[in-house]
Protein backbone atom coordinates (compact mmCIF):
# COMPACT_ATOMS: atom_id res chain seq x y z
CA UNK A 1 0.00 0.00 0.00
CA UNK A 2 1.21 3.48 -0.97
CA UNK A 3 1.64 6.45 1.91
CA UNK A 4 -1.14 7.83 -0.02
CA UNK A 5 -3.36 5.48 0.36
CA UNK A 6 -2.42 4.65 3.97
CA UNK A 7 -3.00 7.94 4.99
CA UNK A 8 -6.85 8.02 3.63
CA UNK A 9 -7.42 4.70 5.38
CA UNK A 10 -5.86 5.94 8.90
CA UNK A 11 -7.70 8.94 7.90
CA UNK A 12 -11.55 7.10 7.54
CA UNK A 13 -10.60 4.73 10.90
CA UNK A 14 -9.91 7.50 13.12
CA UNK A 15 -13.28 9.82 11.85
CA UNK A 16 -15.41 6.25 12.51
CA UNK A 17 -13.82 5.76 15.63
CA UNK A 18 -14.66 9.42 16.62
CA UNK A 19 -18.34 9.17 15.02
CA UNK A 20 -18.92 5.97 17.13
CA UNK A 21 -17.64 7.52 20.34
CA UNK A 22 -20.55 10.44 19.89
CA UNK A 23 -17.92 13.13 19.12
CA UNK A 24 -18.61 13.91 15.42
CA UNK A 25 -22.28 14.37 14.72
CA UNK A 26 -22.57 16.42 12.03
CA UNK A 27 -22.55 15.63 8.29
CA UNK A 28 -20.60 19.14 8.22
CA UNK A 29 -18.23 18.94 10.40
CA UNK A 30 -17.46 14.60 9.33
CA UNK A 31 -17.07 15.69 5.53
CA UNK A 32 -14.02 18.05 6.46
CA UNK A 33 -12.44 16.29 8.44
CA UNK A 34 -12.43 13.60 6.04
CA UNK A 35 -11.54 15.89 2.95
CA UNK A 36 -8.40 17.34 5.25
CA UNK A 37 -5.30 15.30 5.01
CA UNK A 38 -4.18 15.44 8.92
CA UNK A 39 -0.39 14.54 7.30
CA UNK A 40 0.04 17.79 5.95
CA UNK A 41 -0.05 20.02 9.04
CA UNK A 42 2.30 17.53 11.28
CA UNK A 43 6.64 18.18 11.27
CA UNK A 44 7.81 15.48 9.13
CA UNK A 45 9.15 13.72 12.29
CA UNK A 46 5.55 13.22 13.34
CA UNK A 47 3.89 11.90 10.04
CA UNK A 48 3.71 8.54 11.20
CA UNK A 49 1.50 9.59 13.70
CA UNK A 50 -0.75 11.63 11.86
CA UNK A 51 -3.78 9.89 12.97
CA UNK A 52 -3.36 9.58 16.26
CA UNK A 53 -6.17 10.69 18.54
CA UNK A 54 -3.25 13.00 20.45
CA UNK A 55 -1.70 16.17 20.46
CA UNK A 56 1.37 16.12 18.53
CA UNK A 57 4.29 19.04 18.85
CA UNK A 58 4.57 21.71 16.48
CA UNK A 59 7.53 24.34 17.41
CA UNK A 60 8.21 26.62 19.94
CA UNK A 61 6.45 24.33 22.98
CA UNK A 62 3.61 24.79 20.58
CA UNK A 63 1.30 21.79 19.48
CA UNK A 64 -1.42 20.54 16.79
CA UNK A 65 -4.86 19.60 18.92
CA UNK A 66 -5.77 15.96 18.60
CA UNK A 67 -8.21 15.19 16.23
CA UNK A 68 -10.96 14.83 19.13
CA UNK A 69 -10.74 18.20 20.18
CA UNK A 70 -10.18 19.41 16.51
CA UNK A 71 -13.91 17.55 16.36
CA UNK A 72 -15.71 18.59 19.59
CA UNK A 73 -14.51 22.72 18.90
CA UNK A 74 -16.02 22.39 15.01
CA UNK A 75 -19.79 20.51 16.53
CA UNK A 76 -19.71 23.57 19.12
CA UNK A 77 -19.10 26.44 16.92
CA UNK A 78 -21.75 25.44 14.81
CA UNK A 79 -19.84 26.53 11.43
CA UNK A 80 -21.80 27.36 8.25
CA UNK A 81 -21.41 28.05 4.31
CA UNK A 82 -20.24 31.13 4.08
CA UNK A 83 -19.05 32.48 7.62
CA UNK A 84 -16.18 34.62 8.35
CA UNK A 85 -14.36 33.20 10.87
CA UNK A 86 -11.44 34.37 13.38
CA UNK A 87 -8.79 31.68 14.91
CA UNK A 88 -7.07 32.72 17.39
CA UNK A 89 -3.86 30.60 17.87
CA UNK A 90 -3.32 28.94 13.76
CA UNK A 91 -0.02 26.78 14.88
CA UNK A 92 0.34 24.33 12.16
CA UNK A 93 -3.25 25.64 10.26
CA UNK A 94 -5.16 22.05 10.07
CA UNK A 95 -7.75 23.33 12.42
CA UNK A 96 -7.99 26.61 10.22
CA UNK A 97 -8.00 24.20 6.91
CA UNK A 98 -11.15 22.18 8.99
CA UNK A 99 -12.72 24.95 9.39
CA UNK A 100 -12.23 26.60 5.94
CA UNK A 101 -13.75 22.81 4.13
CA UNK A 102 -17.05 23.68 6.26
CA UNK A 103 -17.12 27.49 5.79
CA UNK A 104 -15.65 27.23 2.20
CA UNK A 105 -16.33 23.85 0.52
CA UNK A 106 -13.65 22.40 -2.00
CA UNK A 107 -14.73 22.08 -5.32
CA UNK A 108 -18.25 23.80 -4.91
CA UNK A 109 -18.95 27.37 -6.90
CA UNK A 110 -20.19 29.53 -4.02
CA UNK A 111 -21.49 33.64 -4.78
CA UNK A 112 -20.61 34.24 -0.98
CA UNK A 113 -18.08 31.71 0.22
CA UNK A 114 -17.05 31.95 3.91
CA UNK A 115 -13.48 32.68 4.95
CA UNK A 116 -10.83 32.08 7.82
CA UNK A 117 -8.67 34.56 9.21
CA UNK A 118 -6.43 33.01 11.64
CA UNK A 119 -3.65 34.84 13.87
CA UNK A 120 -0.51 33.30 15.16
CA UNK A 121 2.22 34.94 17.33
CA UNK A 122 5.22 32.86 16.30
CA UNK A 123 6.90 33.99 12.94
CA UNK A 124 8.13 30.04 12.14
CA UNK A 125 4.28 28.65 12.81
CA UNK A 126 3.14 31.71 11.08
CA UNK A 127 5.36 30.55 7.39
CA UNK A 128 4.98 26.85 8.60
CA UNK A 129 0.85 26.88 8.84
CA UNK A 130 0.97 28.89 5.18
CA UNK A 131 3.08 26.72 4.15
CA UNK A 132 0.68 23.52 4.98
CA UNK A 133 -2.01 25.52 3.66
CA UNK A 134 -1.04 26.25 0.30
CA UNK A 135 0.21 22.74 0.31
CA UNK A 136 -3.39 21.26 1.11
CA UNK A 137 -5.39 24.01 -1.22
CA UNK A 138 -6.66 26.48 1.44
CA UNK A 139 -4.38 29.02 1.06
CA UNK A 140 -7.09 30.78 -1.09
CA UNK A 141 -9.52 30.37 2.19
CA UNK A 142 -7.45 30.92 5.29
CA UNK A 143 -5.34 34.00 5.61
CA UNK A 144 -2.87 33.58 8.49
CA UNK A 145 -1.58 37.09 10.20
CA UNK A 146 1.42 37.46 12.56
CA UNK A 147 -0.23 39.47 15.53
CA UNK A 148 -1.48 39.23 18.98
CA UNK A 149 -4.23 37.06 18.75
CA UNK A 150 -5.65 38.09 22.27
CA UNK A 151 -6.49 41.14 20.31
CA UNK A 152 -8.63 39.74 17.54
CA UNK A 153 -8.34 41.09 14.09
CA UNK A 154 -10.10 44.50 13.86
CA UNK A 155 -9.68 45.00 9.99
CA UNK A 156 -12.11 42.17 9.06
CA UNK A 157 -14.32 41.97 12.43
CA UNK A 158 -16.98 41.25 12.87
CA UNK A 159 -16.97 37.43 12.67
CA UNK A 160 -19.48 35.20 13.06
CA UNK A 161 -17.59 32.48 14.74
CA UNK A 162 -14.43 33.09 16.87
CA UNK A 163 -12.31 30.13 18.10
CA UNK A 164 -9.30 30.24 20.45
CA UNK A 165 -6.89 27.71 20.33
CA UNK A 166 -4.59 28.54 23.39
CA UNK A 167 -6.26 29.18 27.30
CA UNK A 168 -6.85 31.79 28.30
CA UNK A 169 -7.88 33.69 31.87
CA UNK A 170 -11.16 35.14 30.54
CA UNK A 171 -12.67 35.86 27.46
CA UNK A 172 -10.58 38.72 26.27
CA UNK A 173 -12.71 41.61 25.76
CA UNK A 174 -11.95 42.88 22.23
CA UNK A 175 -12.76 39.38 21.02
CA UNK A 176 -16.24 39.67 22.45
CA UNK A 177 -17.03 42.99 20.87
CA UNK A 178 -15.74 41.61 17.45
CA UNK A 179 -18.28 39.14 17.28
CA UNK A 180 -21.55 39.59 15.23
CA UNK A 181 -25.19 39.76 17.90
CA UNK A 182 -25.61 36.05 17.99
CA UNK A 183 -22.09 34.79 16.94
CA UNK A 184 -20.27 32.34 19.00
CA UNK A 185 -16.94 32.01 20.44
CA UNK A 186 -15.33 28.53 21.90
CA UNK A 187 -12.65 29.45 24.11
CA UNK A 188 -10.96 27.35 26.97
CA UNK A 189 -10.72 29.65 29.61
CA UNK A 190 -8.68 28.48 33.60
CA UNK A 191 -5.43 27.96 34.42
CA UNK A 192 -2.48 27.64 32.38
CA UNK A 193 -2.54 23.76 33.19
CA UNK A 194 -6.41 22.84 33.11
CA UNK A 195 -9.24 24.93 31.70
CA UNK A 196 -13.09 24.47 30.97
CA UNK A 197 -14.14 24.75 26.92
CA UNK A 198 -16.66 27.80 27.34
CA UNK A 199 -19.26 28.61 24.71
CA UNK A 200 -20.25 31.94 24.48
CA UNK A 201 -23.64 33.26 22.12
CA UNK A 202 -23.08 37.39 22.22
CA UNK A 203 -26.74 38.50 22.87
CA UNK A 204 -26.62 41.79 22.81
CA UNK A 205 -24.14 44.54 22.49
CA UNK A 206 -21.45 43.73 25.55
CA UNK A 207 -23.40 41.19 26.64
CA UNK A 208 -23.04 37.34 26.32
CA UNK A 209 -24.39 34.23 27.69
CA UNK A 210 -21.98 31.76 28.09
CA UNK A 211 -22.10 27.84 29.23
CA UNK A 212 -19.35 25.01 29.85
CA UNK A 213 -18.27 22.16 27.44
CA UNK A 214 -16.19 20.31 29.07
CA UNK A 215 -12.56 20.06 30.71
CA UNK A 216 -9.33 20.67 28.56
CA UNK A 217 -6.26 21.38 28.08
CA UNK A 218 -4.29 23.89 25.92
CA UNK A 219 -1.46 25.76 25.88
CA UNK A 220 -1.42 29.54 27.34
CA UNK A 221 -2.85 32.43 25.03
CA UNK A 222 -0.16 34.67 25.23
CA UNK A 223 -0.73 38.75 24.75
CA UNK A 224 -1.65 41.47 26.23
CA UNK A 225 -5.49 40.53 26.77
CA UNK A 226 -4.14 36.63 27.79
CA UNK A 227 -1.59 35.42 30.26
CA UNK A 228 1.49 37.53 29.58
CA UNK A 229 0.15 40.53 30.35
CA UNK A 230 -3.12 39.44 32.68
CA UNK A 231 -2.82 40.84 36.12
Amino acid sequence: MNLHNRFNEDRRRLIDKLVKEGILKSEKVIRAMLTVPREVFVPSDYKDKAYFDMPLPTYEGQTISAPHMVAIMCELLDLDVGMKVLEVGCGSGYHAAVCAEIVAPSGEKLSNPGHIYSIERIPILVEFARKNLRRAGYYDRVDVILGDGSAGYPPEAPYDRILVTAAAPQIPKPLIEQLKKNGKIVIPIGSSYYQELIVGVKVAEGEIKTFKAGGCIFVPLIGKYGWKYYS
